[in-house]
């Protein structure tokens, strides 16, 4: 499986009380066990910043990882970037595979 990384910024209007932010999550936690039994979460993470959260998880495809990110989107109160994120091993294994050109 891919190790995809999600930020998440949530809407003001999901914080307007601390305690609402608590079950949005269990509710869209809820939903992506659900919809997408395959995805395996690996760690969340409030963050500084621009965006208010950072998940970890894995999932079969780029698909799938999709799909988690229109689910979080699709409660109306946040917005995601989700990238893939390549092991560091694996990432110097494909650059080592690499001829140079020229």
């Amino acid at each position: 499986m891919a190790t995809y990384v999600m930020l998440t910024r949530l809407s003001p209007d999901a914080l307007t009380k601390p305690e609402s932010v608590v079950e949005l999550n269990r509710r869209v936690e809820s939903r992506i066990k659900k919809e997408c039994p395959s995805v395996k979460w690996l760690a969340n993470y409030s963050v500084l910043g621009p965006c208010d959260y950072l998940d970890i998880f894995e999932a079969p495809n780029g698909d799938v990882a999709t799909k988690v990110a229109l689910l979080v989107r699709s409660f109306g109160h946040a917005t995601t970037e989700t990238w893939v994120a390549t092991p560091w091993d694996r990432f110097v294994g494909l650059a080592k595979g690499f001829k140079r050109k020229g």
